[in-house]
């Protein structure tokens, strides 16, 4: 396994690579797309697996819901696209580390948060068609869920997304320091699987989940930008700053004191 150092060079590596895909915007939304698409897969999944067990009432929903939406992350990592909210970290740790500019952040953010909305609804738009979200059990914790959501205060959703984002980035920090395919995909389930279980907010993950909800008639536009105005700054202070930052500077100091970093 890396160390911290080694691992906050290796994110600023990925930050160029990134920074270096922005010299084609099309390709780059496109990758975008395809993360909004694959976060959507997690959605679908939660909702088909999940809701007979909310049908019959079962106590062990939460645990279901957060032994299945980790699908989603893993696909992103594996496949390879463009997800806003790992793009926050990694974005930021190349420009803490003097590899990429803020115009690259900001283009990066930008870019991949539009993509990713673009895929969301276009996957949405297709399950919709499929007819597989149309059973009574399946749309009843569909508008449930939203309902859920639409119910939060804005402080609420801001400090959920904020922990949301510090356990998907820590996924991802992690997945980065791991090595074997095994490891990599066991570090990657566990803190998503947290977030999911605990209720956290995901601002791609919510994209899908209310459009889906839209096209099937119980929430609007509106319910799912209320939800984006907090969930997406919630999302950047939590993955940018809160894991981002923090591992850069871990890693910095122990590079300046000459001292060997923590395992």
């Amino acid at each position: 396994m890396d160390s911290i150092a080694q691992n906050v060079e290796a994110t600023s590596g990925q930050a160029e690579h990134k920074a270096h895909d922005l010299g084609h915007p099309p390709r780059y939304f496109v990758s975008a797309v395809l993360a909004g698409a694959y976060i959507g897969i997690g959605e679908v999944l939660l909702l088909v697996a999940v809701s007979p067990f909310v049908a019959q009432g079962s106590a062990a929903v939460k645990l279901l819901e957060g032994a299945v939406f980790p699908v989603a992350l893993t696909i992103v990592m594996f496949a390879g696209a463009q997800l806003f909210t790992s793009n926050v970290m990694v974005m930021l740790v190349g420009a803490l580390s003097g590899r990429t500019g803020l115009k690259d952040l900001f283009s990066s953010w930008t870019l991949s948060l539009g993509g990713n909305l673009v895929g969301a609804f276009a996957f949405s738009a297709m399950v919709h068609a499929s007819g597989v979200l149309s059973s009574p059990s399946a749309r009843a914790m569909l508008t449930e869920m939203v309902h859920g959501k639409t119910a939060l205060g804005g402080g609420q959703l801001f400090w959920r997304a904020v922990l949301c984002n510090m356990l998907v980035c820590l996924a991802i920090w992690m997945f980065t320091r791991a090595r074997g395919d095994a490891a990599k995909i066991f570090v990657l389930w566990l803190p998503v699987a947290v977030f999911v279980a605990v209720g956290f907010e995901h601002c791609v993950a919510n994209m899908a989940l209310f459009s889906l909800a839209i096209l099937d008639g119980s929430a609007g536009l509106g319910d799912l930008f209320r939800n984006l105005i907090f969930t997406v700054p919630g999302n950047v202070v939590g993955g940018g700053l809160l894991v981002g930052a923090v591992y850069w500077f871990a890693g910095g100091a122990h590079r300046e004191c000459g001292a060997m970093p923590s395992e």
